[in-house]
């Protein structure tokens, strides 16, 4: 399965993280495009640049002939993780002025898996609106909200709640919590 993940400004760096971490087993298959503002938030939330050490292909925002840029690159899922409101606002108005909306509108135009996970809170009617818009568009929208019926003890088990639904989403089998076992 080709993948690609996409880390936006919003706060949540700690998920962008941790979904970099369960996917490095498969470095071949994964592409990732930081934008410049989720740099700048990882560096300030996390206390560090670790991101310029990971083991995948990675794009600049402003590279439009990187493969997921186009359909024909073949890519079966993309986790936009964390999303902001104004790449989720993009996205829903078809303002591909990046790689990340770029690469957010193929997985639409191809009908392929694009999983939006939003970090704001609360949310006003334009934000409400636009996961609307981009759910009836085909994307899932999946708010980086925690679950506790796993007991996480740590914050990383926290996170993980979240990362571990997104990868079962993506068609990834990791183990995980699951409710009734």
């Amino acid at each position: 399965m080709k993948t690609i993940i996409a880390v936006t400004g919003a706060s949540g760096s700690i998920y962008a993280r941790r979904i970099l971490d369960k996917l490095k087993p498969y470095p071949q298959d994964i592409a990732v495009i930081f934008s410049e503002k989720a740099k700048q938030v990882w560096e300030f939330e996390l206390g560090n640049r670790n991101f310029e050490l990971l083991p995948f292909k990675t794009y600049e925002p402003d590279d439009f002939f990187a493969p997921p840029a186009s359909g024909s690159s073949r890519f079966d899922t993309m986790i936009i993780c964390p999303c902001s409101m104004g790449t989720l606002s993009r996205i829903a108005n078809g303002n591909a002025d990046d790689l990340i909306a770029r690469s957010a509108d193929v997985m639409l135009k191809e009908r392929r898996k694009l999983i939006l996970v939003t970090r704001e809170s609360p949310l006003n009617l334009i934000h409400l609106r636009n996961m609307v818009q981009v759910t009836e568009a085909g994307a899932m929208v999946l708010p980086a909200s925690p679950s506790f019926y796993s007991k996480p003890v740590t914050l990383d088990d926290a996170v993980d709640t979240v990362i571990d639904r997104i990868l079962q989403l993506a068609g990834y089998d990791f183990p995980a919590f699951h409710w009734g076992e």
